[in-house]
């Protein structure tokens, strides 16, 4: 039963460090469940072994050697918070009672560019939160946890101290980048300025789409007048 829970053991191990390379979010799904589906079986196998210790002692009374059984399925943690010192980016989650759980069922795993926090057992559950292509390489040696009350405190430790992160993750900064205008340099600067002005037309009520149709009528009328004094 030993090499069998030692055998699961390396596959959450393995599990986990794929889960801190992965890029495409339905691969990071199917690990996330494949890491669930290993921790619910090494918890069957161990809850497995105790009662059989247990029963010629008090076979009367196995309540008082089995350990608390979890309900087994995982919750996605999605809300959080986070800032930075210059040494360190700190995130923080809101858990209630998660200061109340044993020490050894909050866990999390870092590596250099991602982190996967996993608390045990909380309420009847487990919580997971798995965040991958951190903006920037973080140490993951100096980094660690904190648990307070209904807190569970995430210090990830800058590779390059003193530099400020505007973003988290790498996703967050290239979807921020999507929504901003582009402007093209190398075209003429009105292309740009038109195409700002359809967006915004687009997406105006019908107030604004008259107020830029009268502009363009007047814009275009004071370029007639101008070529005629040529």
């Amino acid at each position: 039963m030993a090499s069998a829970v030692e055998e699961l053991q390396k596959d959450l191990e393995e599990v986990r460090a794929l889960l801190g390379k992965a890029t495409r979010k339905r691969i990071r799904d199917a690990l996330t469940a494949e890491k669930s589906k290993i921790e619910a079986e090494m918890k069957d196998k161990m809850q497995q072994k105790s009662p059989r210790k247990a029963e010629p002692l008090d076979n009367e009374k196995p309540a008082a050697v089995v350990s608390p059984i979890t309900t087994g399925y995982t919750v996605k943690i999605s809300n959080y918070g986070w800032d930075q010192s210059d040494k360190f980016v700190k995130i923080y989650i809101t858990l209630t009672g998660v200061h109340q759980v044993p020490t050894e069922n909050v866990q999390v795993h870092f590596t250099e560019r991602s982190f996967d926090l996993l608390v045990k057992n909380l309420n009847g559950k487990n919580h997971s939160m798995i965040v991958n292509n951190l903006l920037k390489p973080i140490s993951v040696e100096g980094s660690s946890k904190k648990v307070k009350t209904d807190t569970v405190i995430i210090l990830c430790r800058k590779k390059a101290e003193n530099t400020r992160w505007d973003y988290l993750t790498q996703v967050e900064k290239e979807c921020k980048e999507k929504e901003k205008p582009s402007y093209d340099t190398e075209t003429d600067p009105s292309e740009g300025l038109m195409n700002v002005l359809k967006k915004i037309y687009e997406d105006g009520d019908d107030d604004m789409k008259r107020t830029i149709n009268k502009a363009w009528v007047q814009s275009r009328e004071k370029q007639a007048k101008g070529e005629t004094e040529f």
